[in-house]
């Protein structure tokens, strides 16, 4: 700090102690930045010899905003009435024009330890917020986000999303994973999706988030699985792994055990649930990045005639092989068409049903179970159709486990 640049700051028109602090706010320890600037204001009459005046008026690089903690800690205060949280983070949107004020005097005086005046707010205004309600304030994860909005006297309310890990199993076919867009309409509503919206009725991840939402009073409930089952398929057994992201949540804590009671009574026959514990953001990429093995049970139709020892010596060429599918025919019109390589783990004969064969399939993670039987007329070899030199297709499927 130059000696000379308090008057030059103090030319510049009639500023308050705060922003006249904050202009050397990394100079010190254990001040204010009002106290900060006081201080100098002294030090300046006295190194010049003239006489102290005290700041009067309005400021002209913020307007006084410091003077307003008071006012904007009680309107966060008010905007997060009715909240459930135990920890915050203020954040401020300042006007153009005081930016563009406390930068001209740092590039003018080529200042270089001043502070912004957006981290004075922030951090005034969460010490009185503090003191008024008692909440904690937490720079890396907070609860929620009040954002003042210094130009029309607003703030706004950013409530941290809540996160549970879990299992599901899905009993009914003909129910996709996560809600879908109607295709027609692309989720704005038609005759096609009688208004609604969806190309699909129910999903697991609305039948789980129902009741969510309702108990966390939050404003929607996201699923992110590892991985998904095909809409026809059933996922039984130990079920999927999947984290619930609850998004805008009024309430953050409710019993696990009795959260899963409600899930699996509200989705009764169609989906249930065994719930793991809370977790946190990091765990969706985890999730989300799983290569995880899978078993499936699948019911197999096999064209002609085909002995239970025949099919026996067909999937047992199949065990352990290195099998290459180009992306299949019915998922080719949302997906890169490319040749990808995966290995079938595990292949056997479980009986047979109607004339129709019960097989069990352990598979890579990106393995296609349908093409893998069908051929999906060349594009996956070998396959089960081409060993047995038969036409072959699943009748139906589920997936037993996920790793």
């Amino acid at each position: 700090m130059n000696s000379g640049d308090i008057p030059k700051i103090l030319a510049y028109g009639e500023i308050c102690d705060p922003c006249l602090g904050r202009f050397f706010g990394k100079r010190s320890f254990g001040l204010t930045n009002r106290e900060r600037g006081r201080s100098l204001r002294i030090a300046d009459a006295i190194a010049r010899n003239i006489p102290f005046q005290e700041h009067s008026g309005s400021c002209w690089v913020c307007g006084d905003l410091l003077d307003e903690v008071g006012a904007w800690a009680d309107r966060v205060s008010s905007a997060v009435s009715g909240i459930e949280f135990r920890t915050f983070l203020i954040g401020t949107r300042v006007p153009p024009l005081v930016a563009e004020n406390e930068e001209m005097v740092w590039s003018d005086l080529s200042l270089s330890d001043p502070e912004p005046i957006k981290s004075e707010v922030n951090r005034e205004v969460g010490k009185a917020v503090s003191a008024h309600l008692g909440k904690e304030v937490d720079l890396k994860q907070p609860d929620l986000v009040a954002i003042l909005d210094i130009r029309n006297g607003s703030v706004e309310v950013q409530i941290s999303p809540v996160f549970f890990r879990g299992r599901y199993c899905k009993f009914e076919r003909g129910i996709p994973q996560t809600h879908w867009d109607c295709r027609a309409c692309q989720g704005r509503g038609c005759e096609r999706c009688n208004f609604t919206g969806k190309q699909y009725m129910d999903s697991v991840e609305e039948l789980i988030g129902r009741p969510v939402t309702a108990i966390f009073s939050a404003e929607t409930a996201v699923l992110h699985g590892s991985g998904r089952e095909d809409i026809d398929a059933r996922m039984v057994g130990t079920g999927r792994p999947f984290i619930m992201e609850v998004v805008s949540p009024r309430v953050r804590t409710t019993d696990l055990a009795d959260l899963e009671e409600r899930i699996n009574q509200s989705a009764a026959g169609r989906v249930s649930v065994s719930l793991g514990g809370w977790c946190g953001r990091d765990a969706v990429e985890i999730i989300k990045s799983n290569k995880a093995h899978k078993k499936y049970r699948i019911l197999v139709e096999i064209e002609g005639t085909v002995s239970p020892d025949e099919l026996r010596t067909a999937l047992a060429t199949l065990k352990g092989v290195r099998i290459s599918q180009r992306t299949p025919e019915r998922v080719s019109h949302r997906r890169a068409d490319l040749v990808r390589p995966r290995h079938v783990l595990d292949i056997e004969y479980i009986g047979e049903e109607g004339g129709r064969f019960t097989i069990e399939v352990t598979g890579e993670a990106g393995l296609y179970i349908k093409e893998l039987v069908s051929g999906d007329s060349g594009r996956t070899r070998p396959s089960l159709a081409e060993v047995l030199g038969k036409e072959a297709c699943v009748v139906t499927l589920d997936v037993v486990q996920v790793e």
